[in-house]
Order: structure tokens, then sequence, then C-alpha cells
């Protein structure tokens, strides 16, 4: 047992070296957490300039991060890795669904292929979000694009039935289903309204066209004037 310190010494040495990566990888990660949340925030204000700038910044994060624990899959496919990769996917999907361009795949973004998938069930909330600010400002066409975005991810996460070991997307597909189905009920009852208001709008037209047709009543005639000074006299 001569060794035994020097076998001791040699496993400090190689987790002191893995904790100070650790602590180098959560330090990044939660940066791109941050950047993330300001990219979206970004975007709904219209500054999609701005958010493609952070998109670039949050690549090169997660490429960092790659490269930094390639020899530490456990580190790698921990938690908080996994979570900042989602935060990346959302961004950088809602940016690309808005300027009408392709999705970015998962290797241009530098993520897992299970951080994707469940970065991209988020966007559903998204997109509900622009449909609902789309209803609020009366447009229709919108909202119902939006919604047919937001059924066209579900099919595809749908199609994914794995054990939540691997891929814990059951609670995704669940959520995504009940904010699809709110959304509907939503642009369906707007949908109903706005044709209420366009026959009521032809009712009226046709009321006041109506009545503009109707000619006006001619005064009957009261008969022949009283003349007060013949009466007077009398």
């Amino acid at each position: 047992m001569d060794n035994l310190d020097a076998i001791a010494t040699g496993i400090a040495k190689h987790l002191d070296e893995k904790d100070a990566l650790r602590e180098q990888a959560l330090t990044i990660t939660r940066e791109m957490v941050r950047d993330s949340g300001e990219a979206i925030r970004n975007i709904h204000k219209g500054l999609c300039d701005e958010a493609a700038g952070r998109l670039e910044n949050l690549i090169r994060s997660a490429r960092h991060v790659t490269e930094l624990l390639k020899d530490h899959g456990d580190l790698y496919h921990a938690g908080f890795t996994e979570t900042a990769f989602q935060e990346l996917v959302e961004m950088a999907c809602v940016l690309a669904i808005l300027k009408g361009e392709p999705l970015p795949e998962p290797q241009e973004l530098c993520v897992t292929p299970t951080s994707y998938l469940l970065g991209l069930g988020d966007v559903i909330g998204e997109l509900r979000r622009q449909a609902l600010d789309a209803l609020r400002k009366g447009d229709l066409e919108q909202a119902d694009e939006d919604l047919q975005k937001m059924e066209a991810i579900y099919d595809c996460l749908i199609k994914f039935d794995y054990p939540s070991a691997m891929v814990p997307i059951r609670r995704k597909q669940d959520i995504a289903r009940g904010l699809i189905e709110k959304t509907r009920g939503e642009v369906a009852v707007a949908a109903g309204n706005k044709k209420l208001e366009e026959k009521l709008d032809a009712l009226r037209g046709f009321l006041d066209e109506a009545e503009g047709k109707k000619k006006p009543k001619e005064k009957k005639p009261s008969g022949e004037e009283l003349d007060i000074d013949s009466v007077w006299k009398g």
C-alpha cells in the first residue's frame, strides 16, 4: 500500500482539473442563457439584426463549451449544458421563422440532437405569443399562419417516442398540445367575430342605402289660413 498516497494524489488532480472545467462551462452556459433571453426580447422588439449578432456569439460559446468538455461526456450532457443549448435553439429557430429562412440544423448551432429537439418544443410558446399579438392587432391572417407553424412543429415532435431517459420530450409534447388547442380556439373565436362584424357592416350599409332612397314626406295642406283680422272684426 505504499502507492496509496500517489493514487489519491492522481485522482485528486484529475478531479480538480475536471472541477475547474465544470466551473468554466457553468460560467459560459449561464451567459448563454442570459444572452439567448436578451436576443428573444430583441426579436419581439423587431431588432432582428441585433438578435442575429447575438446568435453568432452564442454559437461561438456553444462551440467553446463543446471543445472544453470533449473529454468529459458526463459534464457535456449535464443539465446546465443542455439547458443553455435549448435556449440557443429556441432563439435561433424563432429568428429564422420571423425572417422566413430555413431552420438552422443542430450541427450549425453546435448543439446536441436532444437539446435541439427540446429547444424546438419551446418555439411553440413563442409562436403562440406572436399569434396573440397578431389577434390584438386584428391581423387574423398572421395569427392563423402562426398557428399553422405551431401545428407543424408539434407534428414533428410527436413522432419522437423514446424513453424519457433518452429524450425527456413527453412533457414538451403535452405542453405544446395544450398551447395549440388554446390558440386554435382563440383564432376560431376571432374569425367568428370578424365574420359577424362583416355581416353587421353589410347590414348597416344596406339600411343606410335604403334610408337614403326614401322620399321626404310632403306637407299636407292644412286648409285656409285663419284670418285673425276678420275674426276680430267679427
